[in-house]
């Protein structure tokens, strides 16, 4: 008697705290086919990884059926001061940019704005005669130069970007004394950068392709490119379409660009590996960056949130596009943003996705248990950011999570907060239901 008071204390604590932040709805985990015991097993794995200082901190976030189940804080958010890890704490979430960027997208294409197979040059007029390069080693050190470039074979598409099978990468080709283009066109990163988005894909435009469209899956600032797509489709800039059309609409209050000085004292510290898988503080520019409202907005990456505000992104999307009476997208489109369009086209990066993974629109999807050799269901659709953060959504058992931390280059921590979590499930979702 007493062990199911305390649940049922806990599942009100819980309900509380999440609706006072989120007005998502909360159960106990038992309620939703998750067994307490087994998500008990969280906290120790990543307190381990906090003792042996390869984290700092984090949040793990994991609702079933539409309610969240579990939702805690790990360690410090700043190690350094002693600051603990609260659950209304902001992070950089990087890549997980890319996720709002294709919703974005979408949207625009329930309108009519184009279609998937449009070239994007119709749109941005600088995509519109690309040309591919072809290198060659240099002979006095066996490093790659530009040799010559060939006509595009087909134009970039929409789909292209969404899937990266546009020909782009993140560092672009090599010049033919062996530099990195996209370096010295100042387009090599985004901390600080004073482009516009608008002469940021001009000067990516300008740069030589490193593959023909459409023939190899290469993670890239594809993207990015959409995020301009957005704004010339839509007449508004990116900030003020992702803050119009889907931050306010699904009342996620702390996500932006940037954090205002009012919230500083809000965001989580970031953090390095150092070799030995233990952490450092980050020195670069995004530790103090993320404090100031940039000149660049970048559809790939650039966002600060919270596990609460991106949790309600995610779970729109698992309610088939739709929360609370808001709807942004069709299921029919989600459907499609979580199908495998990446086929059998081959990758550069190994792992990238990982094993047993194909691509949609801006997400990895699962293939099946046997192709992944991890926990988890066919249909599964994931992605994650720089920083360490990660998110994934379950549409066969209605499960969604959500895990935030700050160190960069640090997947691995995701990888088992999410491993995890399927193992806390004891109630197999047998039937589908149909979405609100």
């Amino acid at each position: 008697m007493k062990s199911w008071l305390r649940i049922g204390i806990a599942s009100v604590a819980l309900f509380a705290v999440v609706n006072a932040q989120s007005q998502l709805p909360a159960a106990a985990p038992g309620e939703v086919g998750l067994s307490k015991e087994r998500l008990d097993r969280i906290r120790p794995a990543m307190e381990r990884e906090i003792a042996g200082s390869r984290l700092a901190g984090g949040i793990g976030l994991i609702a079933r059926r539409g309610k969240i189940a579990y939702f805690d804080t790990y360690g410090m958010a700043d190690k350094e001061a002693s600051r603990p890890m609260q659950k209304d704490a902001i992070f950089r979430i990087f890549s997980m940019t890319k996720a709002v960027t294709g919703v974005a997208v979408m949207m625009l294409y329930e309108e009519g704005r184009f279609s998937l197979s449009d070239p994007i040059g119709r749109y941005l007029p600088e995509f519109a005669t690309m040309k591919v390069a072809i290198e060659a080693s240099n002979p006095a050190n066996g490093k790659p130069v530009l040799s010559y470039t060939v006509p595009a074979e087909r134009p970039i598409t929409i789909l292209d970007l969404l899937r990266h099978t546009s020909g782009l990468n993140y560092f672009g080709p090599h010049d033919e004394k062996g530099d990195l283009v996209f370096e010295k066109l100042g387009i090599d990163g985004i901390n600080g950068s004073a482009l516009t988005l608008a002469e940021f894909t001009k000067r990516l435009a300008s740069a030589p392709l490193v593959h023909q469209p459409g023939t190899v899956f290469d993670y890239s600032l594809s993207i990015d490119v959409l995020g301009r797509l957005v704004e010339v489709a839509s007449g508004t800039p990116l900030d003020q379409f992702f803050a119009d059309r889907i931050f306010r609409p699904l009342h996620m209050d702390d996500t932006g660009f940037h954090v205002p000085p009012e919230k500083a004292g809000r965001l989580a510290t970031l953090y390095s590996l150092n070799p030995d898988g233990t952490i450092r503080r980050a020195t670069d520019a995004a530790q103090e960056g993320a404090k100031k409202k940039p000149v660049l907005f970048l559809g790939g990456a650039g966002l600060m949130s919270t596990a609460i505000d991106y949790a309600r992104f995610v779970q729109m999307l698992a309610n088939g596009g739709q929360l609370e009476g808001v709807r942004l997208l069709s299921p029919k489109t989600v459907d499609l943003m979580r199908a495998d369009v990446l086929g059998d086209l081959p990758r550069t990066q190994p792992g990238l996705p990982p094993p047993g993974y194909g691509f949609g629109l801006t997400f990895a999807v699962n293939r099946g248990v046997g192709p992944t050799a991890t926990i988890g269901s066919r249909g599964e659709y994931f992605w994650g950011g720089a920083a360490g953060t990660a998110f994934w959504i379950d549409p066969q058992e209605q499960l969604i999570g959500v895990f935030m931390i700050q160190t960069m280059a640090d997947l691995g921590k995701g990888n088992l907060f999410k491993q995890l979590a399927y193992q806390a499930i004891v109630e197999e979702q047998s039937e589908p239901t149909l979405r609100p």
